[in-house]
């Protein structure tokens, strides 16, 4: 608590030059194991020897207690994070996952924090978006489906003014200008109510299988959408995107269908 009350202009110990400021690195980083995010956020902040404690090691001991604290035990012991090699990055995904609070009425994101449910409720799209949204920088989410796609499954974006529910059975997501998406059914293009071609630009572009990881690139500074299944570069599906706040959204239309996103962070060039 001490490095809270030693945040930039504080008057706590590390900024007067108290013990605090001293303390070996082991020692801090056993202190700040037994802190909450937002706590650790305000001791990155003091000096460069408490920022390099807490980001110079993102599998040290503070991220592996936050994470054993902040995730189900589900989350850590399937392969739902396998792409995601770091404690702090397995937090920073869940930190990025579905709201529980932003979402159709018809759905619930299971304990594992990362899986949308969809009720079987009868002639209703139903969407999701996550807790935290996007207006700059360069990032990348996974996103896959673990029941049938039904006659409408979307991946995409949606900034927060985007409806997540409607009556009947249709591509919610790419429904008005608030939202981008890509029909993983007919592999169609979606942006305000109208189909913006197919995707992938190719002959013969093969239908989704479930459980077939797609990764979701948005690139906020060259304001482009792009897609990924597996390690291949499906192309930009998107451009122009508004500089708003954009948030990764799926919609669904099947019974008892599950839907996983996982977000990974910058993504890798290359």
């Amino acid at each position: 608590r001490e490095a809270m009350a030693a945040g930039p202009g504080g008057g706590g110990a590390a900024a007067a030059g108290g013990p605090g400021w001293r303390l070996p690195g082991r020692v801090l980083e056993l202190v700040f194991s037994y802190l909450e995010l937002r706590e650790l956020r305000s001791c990155a902040l003091v000096c460069k020897l408490w920022h390099r404690v807490l980001h110079g090691d993102e599998n040290s001991e503070v991220w592996r207690s936050l994470a054993a604290r902040c995730l189900a035990e589900e989350a850590l012991r399937t392969d739902i994070l396998c792409n995601v090699p770091t404690y702090k990055g397995k937090v920073r995904a869940f930190h990025h996952a579905f709201s529980t609070n932003d979402c159709s009425r018809n759905v619930y994101i299971k304990k594992n924090g990362f899986t949308l449910h969809r009720n079987p409720i009868a002639q209703s799209t139903d969407g999701a978006r996550t807790k935290i949204g996007f207006s700059e920088g360069r990032h990348a989410w996974e996103v896959w489906w673990e029941g049938p796609l039904g006659t409408v499954a979307v991946i995409g974006i949606a900034t927060k003014r985007a409806a997540m529910q409607c009556q009947g059975y249709v591509a919610l997501l790419g429904s008005d200008d608030q939202s981008w998406g890509w029909n993983l059914v007919d592999n169609n293009l979606l942006h305000n109510g109208e189909v913006n071609g197919s995707f992938p630009q190719c002959n013969n572009a093969p239908k989704y299988q479930i459980g077939e990881r797609i990764r979701v690139i948005l690139d906020m500074e060259d304001k482009t959408l792009a897609f990924e299944r597996g390690y291949e570069f499906l192309g930009v599906a998107f451009r122009g995107l508004p500089k708003v706040c954009l948030y990764p959204a799926v919609s669904a239309v099947y019974g008892n269908t599950e839907v996983t996103l996982v977000y990974l962070g910058k993504p890798l060039d290359g």
